[in-house]
């Protein structure tokens, strides 16, 4: 049984009321969102609830200005807690920019005991080798990724627990990034008042959320087309083989727009989401959009074919720097390796004909990635299953997966409230130091108790951490 400030749960209340709670946070380019949620019965992720800021102090995924981020983080953070009804703790949070590299890596330990399986304690030592290893200066590691393991020589060992072997030998893929800006994002976090509890690579957060395990298996492409990067991630045997970041993206578009039409950003922000297209050949000559003019100016007329014109060049650029990457993976047949094709996901990948831009440079098929597989049915389900919010939705499935740790929100009113874990007994009973008292308050029970005690007055003795225990318990609650 668990004892509460105000009633008593049964181990099956406990763990409906106590639920794990996880808050994904993606501070992106253009806007940070907040999203709140946790798994249901079948498996499922219930999303609680979300708030979403303009992000003003980010660049290219990298913190640019401390005060104004904070600041998005701060509004994002309230809308949710509004939202929810939840104070929010702790957050996952993602990490982007062009200053994420990765690269390859081979590392061995020798056992001692070659007679014993190999545990976890053994992949640990391993893993702690590489976390060990020197970077470029002003670099540090982010992830350490196994992909495959040897034992005492023998290959494509997936999963080596439960061996026997003296030579545990693995592959890595290591991503790494630039130690300030990994501590800009955190202290950003913080100043906001709230706890890291995890920092992901967004690629990896992002193809949680969209690629199935199969199509990891076949081997994919994800390419996250954000405001300020595109990420691009690479699985193949269901493993991750190549990240990067390619410092281009939506914003891009936007600027490009801006300067060829001689507008100002909003407008051209607004033309690019309702009027543009990736295919050029999509408009006529004769297709023509009036722009309200600044104060004091006439309207001004834009034509959708050369609109589509500058979209296309820059997408083409895109488009070609993502297959560059593709080729380094899969050389010169990529097409044969990746059978899966390329999933498209990020507020880019609504851009109109984009996937078919992307399939005429390529040769590969080509999908767009929505996170709502993972998704329990919802009213607000149909904005949260967006591809807008893929990286939020994977960093939240990611804190969902973590073993260990607290809720990273929690109800204002179980806030401080004492819970203790009570022992069984032999029967699988819980032991209860207030004993058996149905229809009966705690405080009845205690003061039972009193009654049957012998006057110790006489012979004052040092109270045991049992009865510290109750005398604070009922203090806590007389001040309630």
């Amino acid at each position: 049984m668990f004892v509460t400030t105000d009633k008593l749960f049964t181990p099956q209340n406990k763990r409906d009321k106590m639920s794990k709670i996880a808050v994904g946070l993606d501070i992106g380019t253009t806007k940070i969102v907040a999203i709140v949620g946790k798994r249901n019965e079948f498996g499922k992720i219930e999303i609680i609830g979300m708030g979403k800021a303009p992000s003003l102090g980010v660049q290219r995924g990298v913190v640019t200005n401390i005060v104004q981020t904070v600041d998005s983080i701060q509004r994002a953070v309230a809308m949710a807690e509004e939202d929810t009804g939840m104070n929010i703790k702790s957050v996952v949070v993602g990490i982007a920019g062009q200053h994420i590299r990765s690269l390859q890596h081979a590392d061995y330990i020798t056992r001692a005991e070659a007679e014993s399986v190999i545990e976890d304690i053994d992949l640990d030592r391993l893993t702690d080798n590489v976390h060990k290893l020197v970077m470029n200066p002003g670099e540090e590691i982010i992830h350490v990724l196994p992909q495959e393991y040897k034992v005492d020589g023998q290959a494509e060992i997936i999963e080596p627990r439960g061996m026997y072997g003296a030579r545990l030998e693995a592959s890595f893929h290591i991503v790494v990034g630039q130690v300030t800006s990994i501590r800009n994002i955190a202290r950003c976090v913080q100043s906001a008042d709230l706890e890291v509890s995890d920092i992901s690579l967004e690629p990896l957060a992002s193809a949680e959320a969209v690629l199935s395990q199969e199509e990891k298996e076949a081997g994919v492409v994800l390419v996250d087309i954000g405001g300020g990067t595109t990420d691009v991630a690479i699985f193949k045997d269901g493993i991750i083989r190549h990240t990067s970041v390619i410092p281009f993206g939506g914003n891009m578009i936007t600027n490009d727009i801006k300067e060829g039409c001689s507008i100002i950003e909003k407008q051209a922000e607004l033309l690019k989401v309702k009027f543009g297209s990736a295919w050029p050949g999509e408009n006529r000559d004769n297709e023509i959009v009036s722009i309200p003019g600044l104060k004091g100016h006439d309207p001004k007329e834009i034509s959708l074919k050369n609109l589509s014109k500058i979209i296309h060049a820059r997408c083409l650029e895109i488009i070609e720097a993502v297959y560059g990457e593709i080729k380094t993976y899969g050389h010169d047949q990529p097409r044969k390796k990746l059978i899966a094709g390329i999933v498209l996901t990020g507020g880019g990948s609504q851009l109109k004909h984009i996937k078919q831009l992307v399939e005429y440079v390529t040769g590969m098929y080509t999908r767009i990635g929505y996170p709502n597989e993972h998704l329990a049915g919802q009213a607000d389900g149909e904005e949260i299953s967006s591809p807008i919010y893929a990286t939020a939705v994977g960093l939240l499935m990611q804190g969902l997966a973590k073993s260990r740790g607290e809720n990273m929100a929690v109800e204002p009113s179980l806030e401080g409230s004492l819970v203790v874990d009570l022992p069984l007994d032999s029967d699988g009973k819980t032991e209860s130091p207030l004993g058996e008292f149905p229809g009966r308050t705690p405080e009845d029970a205690l003061s039972e108790e009193e009654e049957e005690k012998p006057d110790e007055s006489q012979n004052p003795k040092r109270p045991n951490f049992f009865e510290v225990w109750v005398s604070k318990f009922v203090k806590f609650i007389g001040e309630e």
